[in-house]
């Protein structure tokens, strides 16, 4: 199959939000006005892109009102959660929902002024973003089964790059190790570029990105892709198997949604959540999210976004607190 066949036929398998008739909104009326999206990073990264997506798509099915995105990086994106949590949840101020900021933030930082799992308000999980174990080219291991055989037999004698403390690419190579049952020297950068960055010069000999991140290096011969994070694989590598084919049950993946401040009216809240599954369900929509990040739209209800954030929390707080891991 060629890989335009594939990629049309991953959109055409998304499960993504059907499109609501005309009225299906009932009665709440949002926006009434123009409506701030907070992005707990700078410009230019993968949710960054995510947000601007979705704001160009916002006045089509909100009837010209604008979404607009203010970026308030910082802190492993626990300031903008700080900021939108203290906001009312009266629909005017939302934001792009980040595992830090928005779940396991506390549990990298005690001494947070918030509590993510409770201070905000799921909305609709909007997409998710596969990661992908990447090597530098000496490394000989051919696939994941030679990875674990080599590091047992090299005890911390490998190093592994990350995009910063506590960060999902930290996280993700973590739990690798753990399931795994070996050990590596970790070496944090600041940002997802400089992690894959050091990896293709040699500082380190595997990395944890996303595949936005890494394909780049990859298809240029300047790293290998031995293992997808998710199960489902990803058609822009599709001959990379999922790390659970070697380690059952391995998933890791970055994810991003719409949440608001705790405490908002379940009117307003499924309100909300239909004008974004508009957006999302949006083939060229799905298409960009494709093409630019490699990433899946997943939409659905308020609730089943909420049962995925407790899930993450549950799944990654005892590798957080084992690993004795801290954000900076």
């Amino acid at each position: 199959m060629g890989h335009s066949l594939r990629r049309r036929s991953l959109l055409a398998s998304l499960a993504a939000p059907a499109l609501l008739p005309a009225g299906a909104f009932g009665q709440v009326a949002w926006p009434d006005r123009p409506i701030r999206l907070v992005v707990p990073f700078g410009a230019g990264g993968a949710i960054d892109t995510l947000s601007r997506t979705v704001a160009q798509r916002f006045p089509e099915v909100t009837g010209g009102q604008t979404l607009v995105v203010e970026n308030r990086a910082g802190a492993g994106g626990t300031i903008a959660g700080l900021a939108v949590a203290r906001e009312r949840p009266d629909g005017s101020v939302l934001m792009m929902a980040d595992i830090g900021a928005n779940a396991i933030g506390k549990e990298l930082n005690p001494s947070l002024a918030y509590d993510p799992p409770t201070a905000f308000t799921p909305i609709i999980h909007l997409v998710s973003l596969p990661a992908v174990l990447m090597a530098h080219p000496s490394v000989t291991a051919r696939g994941i089964r030679e990875v674990i055989e080599q590091a047992k037999a090299r005890p911390d004698g490998f190093t592994y790059s990350s995009a910063g403390n506590g960060n999902g690419s930290h996280l993700f190579m973590a739990l690798f190790l753990k399931e795994a049952g070996i050990r590596m020297v970790h070496v944090p950068y600041r940002s997802g570029a400089e992690m894959v960055t050091a990896l293709v010069r040699g500082d380190a000999q595997f990395g944890f990105p996303t595949v936005s991140s890494g394909i780049g290096q990859i298809r240029a011969g300047n790293a290998k892709a031995l293992g997808i994070g998710t199960s489902a694989g990803t058609p822009l590598l599709p001959d990379t198997p999922p790390v659970s084919s070697v380690l059952p049950g391995f998933e890791c993946a970055v994810w991003h949604g719409i949440v608001a401040p705790a405490g908002m009216d379940p009117a307003l809240v499924r309100r909300i959540n239909e004008v974004f599954a508009r957006i999302a369900a949006m083939p060229e929509v799905q298409q960009r999210i494709f093409e630019t990040q490699a990433g899946v739209v997943v939409g659905g209800s308020p609730e089943q976004f909420a049962d995925h954030i407790r899930r993450e929390v549950a799944r990654w707080t005892p590798i957080i607190r084992e690993g004795g891991i801290r954000s900076e």
